[in-house]
């Protein structure tokens, strides 16, 4: 255009802006203004300058035929726009129907922040972004001016609990995912902190050892104990190698997030377990235990566990030792020690025995009170023939023991419990918890033992029982029960005989059932052995054998031979039979 050879304005005569040209003049000067423009394509971002600024627009030149108008409110993130500053801008249409050249720094900047997403995907580049809000499952991450996805799970390598903290500040993270159907981009923090961990990872496992003291997060907690991170590696510290003391849950003593310091324990060969302690860097609670305390010595404790044969009391945060049920009280029948106390219960004891290498000590209760076998009037209280009444504990084969006071137990044997009822086991005659009274037969101190005996509380009844049963002597009897040997027969005063089966027979050749009353004759009697034997069948031959006897004998001596008239016991005949009958039913 500045050459004058090729073009002459002299030779134009003009009459008016745009007029007197030639068509060939024209296209000259159009081919001649083109080549100072820019050749643009619709659809792209294209740097512009500012050359103007008004109320409502910003007037950008892009080098092109026309300048282009952008809205001033596209603009509001800058402080300040001035002509001559350069921008991006969009290009919507090259010309609208106005003739217009539409311009958009909005648009410029949403494709600008898509190419740099798809850079920073591509390259595996670090971006930073600003957190905007939280949403469900993660956080709203402003990269770019487009909001991106953050997941939760991809915040930190350790779970997240408050997901609010980190809104309104700046995070730096990496583009992972982009979904261009729905324009959705997924970012996470946590392989930026996963990359850094591994190298600290690599530099802790390499210099592991046992002993070793470091630092650590608690990232979780168990009832069986707690694992922290160690920087990318995890440990377990377990609940008993967190405190000397008992707990019964890691919460007790420990919070989530928490910083502690903790000792290697111990690892396998890949190092991929790795167990940890904290109680370890103190010292063991038994070390310094006072030098005064003995066997003999008296303790304060709490009590921290309750089991089937004992409890534990914490006399300090390490330092338990067990009472035995057996130690809780004098009384020989154990019972469950939860009778005696309960978890939190502060109580004294007694140290039994003590070993402070082993770390063991036996404590008891009981020794707080005196044995009453070492009382001095055990002698006098317990002297043979004292009465005293008791609670029945425990039933054997052979009798019952009888606890008369805590500690102080008696044994009844089962043929002292009645002096008329053959009692095979005592539990036809007593049952567990039940009172009953008693007289000292025998009394040992010096190896604990008392005989005891119920029936001594009255008169033997079979001194007088000799004169109501002589042998001979005829008695109503209710057959109890038979067998192939005989049958057991019920006698007056609630005693018991025996007959045998011969000894059944009746008049009429059959013989006895159980359930007849009948008459039967004592063939023997035994005060000793507390045992009458009778016959049924002597009743009738008996008085047979009289019927017979040859006649022509003289009266005198008839009644010399005759055999003595059977006799019939009748309650009230004989006094003192009645004085027994009254002693039995004033029992009854």
């Amino acid at each position: 255009m500045s050459s004058s050879k090729e073009f002459n304005w002299e030779n134009f005569e003009t009459k008016g802006f745009g007029e007197g040209y030639s068509k060939e003049q024209r296209a000259q000067m159009e081919a001649m203004y083109a080549g100072t423009l820019n050749e643009i394509t619709e659809k792209e971002v294209i740097k512009g300058v500012v050359v103007g600024v008004n109320d409502k627009d910003v007037i950008i030149n892009i080098g092109f035929k026309s300048d282009g108008l952008v809205p001033l409110s596209e603009f509001r993130d800058l402080e300040s726009i001035k002509p001559g500053d350069t921008v991006e801008v969009f290009i919507e249409e090259q010309e609208n129907a106005l003739g217009q050249l539409i311009l958009s720094r909005k648009k410029a900047k949403i494709v600008r922040a898509w190419q740099d997403i798809e850079s920073a995907l591509e390259n595996d580049s670090v971006i930073e972004g600003l957190v905007k809000r939280r949403t469900k499952g993660g956080l709203i991450v402003d990269i770019y001016g487009v909001e991106a996805f953050l997941p939760g799970s991809q915040i930190d390598v350790k779970p997240i609990r408050d997901f609010d903290i980190y809104v309104g500040k700046k995070m730096e993270v990496k583009v992972v995912k982009i979904n261009h159907a729905n324009d959705n981009v997924v970012v996470s923090h946590k392989v930026l902190i996963e990359k850094d961990l591994e190298k600290q990872k690599a530099e802790i496992l390499n210099n592991l050892e046992k002993g070793q003291v470091l630092e650590g997060v608690i990232k979780n907690m168990t009832n069986f104990g707690v694992f922290i991170d160690l920087g990318g590696v995890d440990g377990l510290l377990h609940i008993t190698d967190i405190s000397w003391g008992r707990i019964n849950h890691p919460e007790e003593v420990l919070q989530l997030d928490q910083k502690v310091q903790i000792v290697v324990l111990d690892f396998d060969d890949d190092k991929k377990r790795i167990s940890l302690g904290m109680k370890q860097l103190t010292a063991h609670p038994w070390d310094s235990l006072a030098a005064s305390l003995e066997v003999g010595s008296r303790v304060q404790g709490k009590i921290v566990n309750v089991a089937d044969y004992g409890a534990f009391l914490e006399l300090a945060p390490g330092v338990e030792g067990l009472i035995h049920v057996s130690e809780m009280s004098w009384s020989q029948h154990l019972r469950n020690p939860a009778d005696f106390v309960k978890v939190g219960d502060e109580i004294e004891a007694v140290v039994l025995t003590l070993d402070k290498d082993e770390r063991k000590m036996s404590l008891g209760i009981k020794q707080l009170t005196e044995d009453p076998w070492t009382k001095g009037d055990m002698s006098t209280k317990y002297a043979v023939g004292t009465k005293h009444k008791g609670v029945v504990r425990n039933l054997t084969n052979f009798g019952l023991f009888l606890e008369l006071e805590e500690g102080i137990d008696g044994l009844v044997h089962v043929s002292d419990l009645s002096w008329t009822k053959k009692i095979k086991h005592p539990s036809e005659f007593v049952k567990v918890g039940d009172e009953l009274d008693v007289a000292v037969l025998e009394l040992d101190v010096e190896n604990r033992r008392l005989a005891l005996g119920h029936k001594q509380l009255e008169e033997n009844p079979w001194d007088t029982f000799e004169t109501v049963f002589p042998v001979g002597s005829v008695h109503k009897c209710t057959v109890v029960s038979k067998n192939d040997k005989g049958a057991v027969l019920e006698l007056p005063y609630g005693l018991e005989g025996f007959a045998t089966v011969k000894n059944l027979e009746k008049e009429d050749g059959s013989q006895v059932e159980v359930g007849e009353a009948l008459d039967f004759r004592v063939t023997e009697f035994s005060k000793d052995d507390k045992r009458i034997v009778l016959s049924h069948t002597a009743t009738f031959r008996e008085e047979a054998k009289a019927a017979k006897k040859p006649a022509g004998k003289k009266k005198s001596e008839d009644s010399a031979e005759a055999p003595a008239p059977a006799e019939k016991s009748t309650l009230g005949d004989i006094d003192a039979l009645a004085e027994l009958k009254e002693k039995m039913e004033g029992k009854k």
